[in-house]
């Protein structure tokens, strides 16, 4: 197993209200250099219907759904050791430093994808920033007693979030 480093930066803007960590890139994230990029991970479902989109399909139109709605991306880790795209399999884990974002936004929610997100964020992210975040179920495929409407549900708390104004 060797140390992967994050290959690509957080997609966020000025207009950014709710940060989204997952924990690592999966293989095809990775190979696609962005987000959540497995067919089979309903991230980009779930966010296009909390704010009753159509789901995007390009590169162009996932950013825009991101950032049109207040949102930034990034993962709690900066590198690992990683299996494939296993979550179980990580070890050694390096935080990513948030800083940048929360002083180039205002971020009024952090929210983690998955257990495994959270846990990182709490051991070495929250420490530094004093921050908590709400760990979401998570949207991989390997979450599978989480419906695609159950995630839906569950993660509407991030539509409220980002409209504060």
């Amino acid at each position: 197993m060797s140390r992967i480093v994050h290959p690509f930066d957080p997609l966020y803007s000025e207009n950014s209200r709710v940060l989204i960590l997952g924990s690592f890139p999966s293989v095809k994230s990775r190979e696609q250099q962005f987000y959540y990029g497995h067919p089979q991970n309903r991230f980009w479902r779930v966010i296009a219907a909390i704010f009753e989109q159509e789901p995007p399909s390009t590169m162009e139109e996932k950013r825009a759904l991101i950032l049109n709605n207040g949102l930034a991306l990034w993962d709690s880790i900066a590198s690992c050791e990683i299996t494939g795209s296993s979550d179980a399999s990580i070890r050694g884990a390096r935080a990513n430093d948030i800083g940048g974002i929360l002083t180039a936004c205002d971020i009024r929610a952090i929210y983690c994808n998955g257990q495994k997100s959270h846990e990182l964020y709490r051991k070495y992210i929250q420490p530094a920033t004093g921050r908590a975040a709400v760990c979401l179920p998570s949207t991989s495929p390997a979450n599978a007693r989480w419906t695609l409407p159950r995630l839906i549900e569950a993660w509407g708390v991030i539509r409220a979030a980002a409209s504060e104004r």
